[in-house]
């Protein structure tokens, strides 16, 4: 974990997302330093966390525990959280988990863990993207192609390095390529192993929580403030799932930026979300 910012100011904590993706000196310039106390950590088994692209002890519960113990060992009482993708849903389980120590939330590119949402990166997303689609599966020999998850992940956790290097970047080749409006390539398997293999152990436990769990306690959170920032074209985690939430929170902002994908770094995304963590600051004192 690092620590910047304001000593002094409101406590933020940035929650990363994959889960496996770690985090980047880039996560902290989308909050006022002379304002937040800015807490970013690299969850279990990726980043600076040892050993790398481990899956023991990595659940969700886990994550919110390790949330919590930091919370409280830097003597924080209560903070925003603020998360994208598989870190917009750590921020909303830990917000249900541990409601009194928020102080609201910056969400973007929601991602809520249903069936539906696992089904359309498995299987779907490759309508929008064939290319990267057929790659996707091509790393599969045929007879394994039409289940690819279990295949994956069989595959991701085998200690061979040509086996599970192989999936990792075919794994997360179909990730970049579909994550922004402008694709990015992946060829390094150091930095995709942890992303894919960590991806791949939540998936198949369907992300350690039970089917619409966020919802079935929505109303433990929904009255803190909460801003979503949502890309118009994010085919990773549709805009269907931020609609979706935000017609659960009364207050909610929803923010669509129409001209970007998933990535927090497109630029109209990444505008959006200094937007927000400075609105927030009149609503966290």
């Amino acid at each position: 974990w690092e620590e910047c910012g304001n000593p002094n100011g409101p406590a933020v904590v940035f929650l990363h997302g994959g889960p496996g993706a770690g985090c980047a000196a880039a996560h902290r310039r989308f909050f006022d330093p002379d304002f937040w106390r800015i807490i970013l950590f690299d969850q279990r088994g990726c980043g600076r966390s040892q050993p790398t692209a481990d899956i023991t002890a990595n659940t969700t519960q886990h994550i919110i525990s390790d949330i919590e113990a930091l919370r409280r060992e830097r003597g924080i009482d209560n903070w925003l959280l603020f998360g994208g993708s598989w870190g917009s849903l750590l921020a909303l389980a830990y917000g249900i988990a541990h409601p009194t120590r928020c102080t609201g939330l910056v969400i973007r590119g929601v991602f809520l863990s249903s069936a539906e949402e696992l089904r359309w990166f498995m299987e779907d997303i490759g309508r929008f993207f064939p290319s990267a689609g057929q790659a996707f599966l091509g790393t599969l020999p045929p007879e394994e192609r039409d289940d690819p998850l279990p295949n994956y992940y069989r595959r991701l956790m085998d200690p061979n390095p040509d086996i599970h290097g192989i999936a990792a970047l075919g794994w997360c080749g179909y990730e970049s390529a579909c994550v922004r409006l402008i694709p990015s390539a992946t060829s390094d398997v150091g930095a995709s192993l942890p992303l894919a293999r960590i991806e791949a152990h939540y998936f198949i436990n369907k992300m350690f929580l039970p089917e619409n769990h966020v919802f079935d306690h929505i109303g433990l959170i929904n009255h803190l403030p909460c801003i979503i920032v949502q890309g118009r074209y994010d085919v990773i985690c549709p805009p269907w799932t931020a609609q979706k939430l935000a017609d659960a929170w009364p207050g909610v902002e929803l923010t669509i930026v129409n001209d970007a994908g998933h990535s927090a770094f497109e630029p109209g995304i990444k505008t959006a979300l200094v937007k927000a963590t400075d609105q927030m600051k009149s609503r966290v004192r």
